[in-house]
C-alpha cells in the first residue's frame, strides 16, 4: 500500500500490518518485502541512526514499495521535516501529550511546504488559504501518514481534544511508558493497564482514527487487542524477533545434545 492507502485503511477502520526495524542493515528491505507488511517502522528515537543513514534506509525501502514511516526523536516539526525530507512516508511522534503538539505537527505532515506566519496562520485558520492553495496543498500531502504515540495519562486525559484536530491517521500506545506513567510499569496484565488501552482504543475508533500498541510479547496478546479495536497490528521489532527465535532454536539443539544451556532471560521491550 501506499502512505494515502495506508491512511484510508487506518481512518476507515481496516487493519494495516507493520512491524519495527532498529538495524540498519541493507538486507532487510528485501527481506521484509517477502512477509507482508503494509509499512515499516523505523526508530530514531531510541536509536542512534544519523540522517544519512536513515535516509538511505527510507530510500531502500520505498523503491520495494514497503512505506517507511520514520519516529522522530521528539514531536519537533523540524524533526519531522527533516526525515520526511529524507524520503519517510510519514512520521510517528513520540510521546505526544497536547493538541497543541499535534497542531505543530501538522505543518511538516498537512501544510508542507508552507513555513513560518503563514504556515501558523493556517494552522489557526485554514480558511485562509487560498483555493488553489489549499487543493495543492492537500494534494502534495495526500500521501503523508501521521501516527501519534499515546503513551502516559496526559496524553490518554487530552485525548479527545488531540483527536477532535482530525490530523492523525491512527495512535499508536507505547505500552512500556503507559505502563510505568500509570505507575505499574511492565504489569501489562494489570486491569488498569487493560482499562487504559481500550480507553485509547475506543476514543480513536470513535473520532475515526486508526489505533494500535506495539506489542512484542506474542500473537495471542496482539489478538486480544485487535478484538479490543485495534487495527494497526504493530508487530515485535527485529532484534526481538531475532532474539526470540534464536533463543528457541539454541535450547532445542542444547537439549537434544544433552546440554544443560543457560536459560536466557525474557526480553522485554528494547524500541519503545
Amino acid at each position: 500500500m501506499d502512505g494515502k492507502q495506508i491512511r484510508d485503511a487506518l481512518r476507515g477502520g481496516r487493519r494495516v500490518y507493520a512491524t519495527a526495524m532498529v538495524a540498519p542493515s541493507p538486507g532487510w528491505p528485501r527481506a521484509l518485502q517477502k512477509v507482508g507488511v503494509d509499512f515499516v517502522f523505523i526508530d530514531s528515537e531510541h536509536t542512534p541512526l544519523d540522517r544519512d543513514t536513515l535516509s538511505w534506509i527510507c530510500q531502500a525501502f520505498s523503491a520495494l514499495n514497503i512505506a517507511p514511516v520514520v519516529r522522530i526523536p521528539s514531536p519537533d516539526p523540524f524533526e519531522a521535516s527533516k526525515v520526511l525530507d529524507g524520503g519517510a512516508a510519514g512520521i510517528i511522534a513520540p510521546y505526544i501529550e497536547t493538541a497543541e503538539q499535534v497542531r505543530q505537527l501538522m505543518g511538516p505532515t498537512r501544510y508542507r511546504p508552507l513555513k513560518g506566519e503563514r504556515l501558523q496562520q493556517a494552522i489557526r485558520d485554514p480558511s485562509t488559504l487560498e483555493p488553489e492553495l489549499r487543493e495543492y496543498l492537500e494534494t502534495r500531502n495526500q500521501q503523508t501518514i501521521f501516527i501519534a504515540n499515546i503513551e502516559s495519562t496526559p496524553g490518554l486525559k487530552n485525548l479527545d481534544e488531540i483527536l477532535a484536530l482530525g490530523a492523525l491517521d491512527s495512535v499508536l500506545i507505547g505500552p512500556h511508558d503507559l505502563s510505568c506513567s500509570l505507575g505499574i510499569p511492565e504489569k501489562y496484565e494489570h486491569p488498569r493497564f487493560a482499562e487504559a488501552v481500550e480507553s485509547i482504543f475506543h476514543k480513536a475508533r470513535r473520532n475515526h482514527c486508526g489505533a494500535g500498541i506495539h506489542w512484542w510479547n506474542g500473537v495471542g496478546d496482539e489478538l486480544r487487542w485487535a478484538h479490543s479495536g485495534a487495527n494497526l497490528i504493530m508487530h515485535s521489532t527485529d532484534i526481538t524477533l531475532v532474539v526470540q527465535h534464536l533463543q528457541q532454536e539454541l535450547q532445542a539443539l542444547k537439549s537434544r545434545l544433552g546440554e544443560s544451556g543457560t536459560q536466557v532471560s525474557q526480553l522485554g521491550d528494547v524500541s519503545v
